[in-house]
């Protein structure tokens, strides 16, 4: 998989927004608003991280949450959400990255968008493979099972990302100094 980041300018002709570009090719109909959230995610994230200052990755201004934590969440909470979305349960690995989520670590900036970047990938894999007739399919989240559905867990997926991505983006402006 390349570098997930993207040269950042001031203003970017005819940079429209993923939903503006056309259908993700291979991704069902249905689910094209997830792949085009998820792809914009990942292009913000590069954007706006490509410099970021890697002393400033566990920093937490105003006690809200690290750039280091979101980018952590970023790519946890989609692994497991597509995951309950195959209706299997979290490994072993994945419940220690969740504990692990917001600990600072010696993982660079450019490792953890890597990261995103590649579990973005993943996901648009797994939306490639998703059978629109299964998107109302019950599947239990969690060991308690709580009640969901195929395309419920894949839209959580989109806006949880894109929840976190504007706290992120937050975050790396008022640590930037910016206005």
């Amino acid at each position: 998989m390349g570098v997930f980041f993207v040269e950042k300018t001031d203003f970017m002709p005819d940079q429209s927004e993923f939903w503006q570009r056309g259908p993700v090719p291979g991704v069902p109909p249905l689910l094209q608003p997830v792949a085009h959230a998820l792809l914009q995610a990942r292009e913000e994230v590069g954007e706006y991280l490509a410099d970021f200052p890697e002393n400033l990755l566990w920093e937490r201004p105003a006690g809200v949450a690290s750039v280091g934590f979101h980018l952590q969440h970023l790519t946890g909470v989609l692994d497991r959400l597509l995951t309950y979305a195959r209706q299997e349960m979290l490994s072993d690995e994945q419940r220690a990255w969740l504990g692990a989520e917001g600990q600072p670590t010696d993982v660079s900036v450019r490792d953890l968008v890597q990261r995103f970047g590649e579990q973005v990938e993943t996901a648009l894999a797994q939306l490639r493979q998703t059978d629109e007739a299964t998107l109302t399919d019950f599947r239990g989240v969690g060991r308690a099972q709580l009640p969901s559905t195929v395309l419920g867990l894949l839209f959580h997926a989109a806006e949880h990302t894109m929840r976190h991505l504007g706290q992120l983006l937050v975050t790396v402006r008022v640590l930037r100094g910016h206005a």
